[in-house]
């Protein structure tokens, strides 16, 4: 059961907010991450990726990054990460620097001046559902340019029981308005499998793996190894 793909554009999606709506939906988001397949299916997808890497330091690029509270959850097994959150949000940028889980970039992700090949890791945790199939290709381009090792992205998969399912959840939880109104429309912006081959293979991206994670989400790896 599948819906047809939404571009209504999000809450968050106004980087003019910088009131407690967008700090009460930031610390339930973290909720989410923790329970709802965030941090599990990042942590599979840097195993993946990782797994026969010696580099130390990993310098990993967060886009789009929210609160980037996915790496506070993974230090204990990835402590020799340097992380560095990039938001077009100042206020999510303050709030990452105050709880110190990364080093905030204020910038934007389809406009950066960050040099190719200057990280190890490219990582986009529910961002590319906010973007068209042209703009998410173009960010998938830009990233696969500045990245040593490859991309993880961490995103939804659009169902009709995704869909009831946040329905239910941010009715029995959820305080955020911003997460009430923007929950179920993420779910509505995921991808079937279908349209992330389809977006990776168009750019010439081959070497790649797509697996279903828990809950309701996709993880996209993608390798620069050949």
């Amino acid at each position: 059961m599948f819906l047809k793909r939404s571009y209504e554009k999000e809450i968050m999606d106004d980087f003019s907010i910088d009131d407690d709506r967008l700090y009460d939906a930031l610390n339930e988001l973290k909720l989410v991450n923790k329970f709802l397949g965030g941090v599990s299916t990042s942590k599979a997808g840097f195993r993946f990726l990782l797994n026969h890497k010696k580099s130390n330091p990993v310098k990993v690029l967060d886009i789009g990054s929210g609160a980037s509270d996915i790496f506070e959850a993974l230090h204990k097994r990835y402590s020799n990460f340097n992380v560095y959150s990039l938001d077009r949000n100042e206020r999510i940028c303050e709030f990452i620097k105050a709880e110190n889980t990364a080093s905030p970039i204020y910038g934007d992700a389809q406009n950066h001046p960050i040099k190719k090949e200057s990280v190890s890791v490219v990582h986009a945790s529910l961002f590319l559902h906010h973007f068209t199939e042209d703009e998410i290709k173009e960010l998938i381009i830009s990233s696969f340019d500045i990245a040593k090792d490859g991309i993880i992205v961490n995103d939804l998969r659009r169902s009709v029981w995704a869909l009831i399912g946040i329905k239910i959840l941010i009715f029995l939880f959820s305080k955020s308005s911003m997460v009430k109104n923007d929950a179920p429309l993420s779910v509505k912006k995921g991808f079937l499998k279908s349209e992330l081959i389809d977006m990776l293979e168009s750019i010439n991206i081959t070497n790649y793996k797509i697996k279903r994670k828990w809950a309701f989400r996709w993880l996209v790896v993608i390798s620069k190894d050949e």
